[in-house]
C-alpha cells in the first residue's frame, strides 16, 4: 500500500505520506485505518506529503467523494504537499470542496518545508 501515516500525539498531528501509484482503494483503506486507530483524533492537524508519488490514479469524482466523507474536523489545519501540477489541481479541488463544506484550514503547498511551517508555526525547517 502506498499510503503510510504516523500520529504525533504530543503535537496533535497526523503525518501522512504516499509513494508509488495512488488509487482510490488506497485512500479508502487509509481512511479506514486512521478511523480504527485509537490514537487518531479528528481534531488533529494533518501534514500530507505526496511528493513521492509516481502517479495519481484518481478521478475528479473520487476527489468529490473523499471531500464528502472527510474524517478530520472542520477546525483541523491540514497541509497537502505535492510536486506536480496534476496533483496540485486535485488537491486544490479537495480543499475547495472542503471549504464549501465549512472547513477552512486546508492549504496546498509545493514544498514540505512550507507545509511544515504552516502546520506547526515557528518550527525551524533548516
Amino acid at each position: 500500500m502506498p499510503m503510510f501515516y504516523h500520529i504525533d500525539k504530543a503535537r496533535k498531528l497526523v503525518m501522512t505520506s504516499g509513494t508509488g501509484v495512488l488509487t482510490r482503494p488506497d485512500v479508502d483503506s487509509h481512511f479506514q485505518k486512521l478511523l480504527s486507530d485509537p490514537d487518531f483524533q479528528p481534531r488533529y492537524s494533518e501534514l500530507g506529503d505526496f511528493t513521492n508519488l509516481s502517479k495519481l490514479d484518481l478521478t475528479a469524482e473520487d476527489i468529490r467523494d473523499f471531500a464528502r466523507t472527510d474524517i478530520f474536523s472542520a477546525e483541523s489545519r491540514r497541509a497537502v504537499v505535492v510536486n506536480d501540477d496534476a496533483a496540485a489541481v486535485l488537491a486544490e479541488m479537495f480543499a475547495l470542496l472542503r471549504h464549501v463544506a465549512g472547513e477552512r484550514g486546508i492549504r496546498v503547498f509545493r514544498t514540505l518545508e512550507d507545509g511544515i511551517v504552516w502546520i506547526i508555526p515557528n518550527v525551524a525547517t533548516e
